[in-house]
């Protein structure tokens, strides 16, 4: 009786303790999640009123209302451009433009498949280009390429489904060109992909050496032209446009069998990015994975430098979690300090030595694609800190880029390690990615006030 006694006292006890910590749970929870609540007011109180912030998006606006080339040193549109800013000038910016800019691309696709980085009005070209692309469905227009990347297809794709998310214009997908419609063309594109910009082996794209998302290889030579000199390889700034343009081709497809097979692929492409491009003790993505040799001698560590706009465009694609999210943006911010860049926008660090390849001509440090700051990059990195919940430091990260605009009166195209304005002076995909990312902010602001 006694030892029954004593158990009834002490499972009462446990009880008690138990009812305790259980409602001590909940009051640290209510507390947390109280004061993360508060947290995000003061935030969203502070971005809601930052006037900075809306001359830079009236300043975006108005840039990108007067025109739809790349920039004032580019009077071409370029698809790797538009894919970018085509956001902001839906809402400043004639649809009808718009949709007929898109669709020359596909006037201009080759018979090959393979789509065009730019067009101009035939006559107009104003370099010495060896490859000009016309097409009989569009004499108006010539066409012109950088063959060292692999993005122009994708970004096409992609270019198609913001247009459409904003603007409901579906028909689109349908409208004939050349007895084809729109979405197959999109499909011939891949297929051009698959044919002449896919290893078997890794099943992933390729593409020439280049700097990161950059258009000009390593090893000098024609530059941005394949050539004798390119070293083939794989890495993940095209890979991720990859996934994101195969996404756009599930959602477009209204046949429930092609729709799966772009779902099988892009899970494909996704799951072979990170087995081969990803390095998990580092916690970073390599440089690149080389379908033959390296164009760098035995010596050169390349592992070494840290890729910041592909790892942007492969959070956008889904294949950072967020943990891993926190650590590449820490990593940047690291990068930033070491090399006395402005901002995250700096490309890749550390940057390839001078002369590591002979006969190079493009790779000083801190020049241009090797190291140059560039906002166009650094602020689809600002988006994805949102869009992934890290919206303080979006908000920090982001007044760099800012700063320099209201500074420099001008959406610059690159900026030095100086933080000295480089390149075109009013290049739309600055303004149209910093454009984006503001009224991302100012989206999460309102909803948390």
């Amino acid at each position: 009786m006694n030892k029954n006694r004593r158990s009834f006292k002490q499972a009462l006890l446990l009880l008690a303790l138990t009812m305790k910590c259980r409602l001590l749970i909940i009051i640290v929870f209510v507390y947390t999640g109280t004061a993360a609540a508060q947290s995000n007011r003061r935030l969203a109180q502070e971005i809601l009123t930052d006037k900075k912030l809306d001359m830079v998006s009236l300043m975006a606006e108005r840039l990108l209302a007067s025109g739809f080339t790349a920039g004032d040193g580019y009077p071409q549109v370029w698809i790797r451009d538009l894919n970018t800013f085509i956001e902001t000038s839906c809402k400043v910016y004639s649809i009808d433009t718009i949709r007929k800019n898109l669709l020359t691309f596909y006037y201009l696709q080759q018979p090959n498949g393979e789509i065009v980085d730019g067009y101009v009005l035939t006559g107009h070209v104003t370099w010495d280009d060896p490859n000009i692309y016309t097409s009989v469905l569009d004499p108006l227009h010539v066409g012109f390429k950088n063959t060292v990347e692999t993005d122009q297809e994708t970004s096409l794709i992609q270019a198609f489904g913001k247009y459409i998310s904003i603007t409901g214009d579906w028909p689109v997908l349908q409208e004939m060109i050349g007895g084809k419609t729109v979405l197959e063309r999109m499909k011939a594109s891949v297929d051009y992909l698959l044919k002449h910009r896919y290893s078997e082996k890794y099943r992933l794209l390729t593409g020439a050496t280049t700097h990161d998302w950059g258009d000009v290889q390593i090893e000098g030579g024609a530059t941005v032209d394949v050539d004798s000199n390119t070293h083939w390889a794989i890495d993940v700034y095209d890979n991720a446009m990859f996934v994101l343009a195969l996404n756009e081709l599930v959602a477009f497809s209204n046949n429930a069998v092609e729709k799966e097979q772009w779902h099988r692929l892009k899970q494909l492409t996704a799951i072979n990015i990170r087995k081969y491009l990803w390095d998990n003790k580092q916690h970073k993505f390599i440089p690149h994975l080389y379908i033959k040799d390296s164009p760098f001698p035995a010596s050169f560590d390349e592992n070494r430098i840290w890729f910041h706009g592909g790892t942007a465009i492969a959070i956008e694609a889904g294949l950072l979690s967020k943990k891993e999210i926190k650590e590449v943006n820490n990593q940047m911010l690291e990068n930033v300090n070491q090399s006395g860049a402005p901002s995250i926008g700096l490309t890749l660090y550390p940057p390839y030595p001078e002369g590591i390849y002979k006969g190079s001509d493009v790779s000083k440090p801190y020049i241009y694609q090797n190291g140059g700051d560039w906002t166009w990059f650094g602020g689809r990195m600002i988006q994805q800190l949102v869009t992934n919940g890290f919206v303080q430091e979006a908000y920090n990260e982001i007044q760099p880029m800012i700063d320099r605009v209201l500074r420099n009166k001008k959406f610059y195209e690159w900026y030095s390690v100086d933080g000295k304005p480089r390149g075109s002076g009013d290049f739309r995909g600055s303004a149209g990615v910093l454009a984006k990312a503001i009224v991302m902010l100012r989206t999460w602001a309102a909803d948390n006030e």
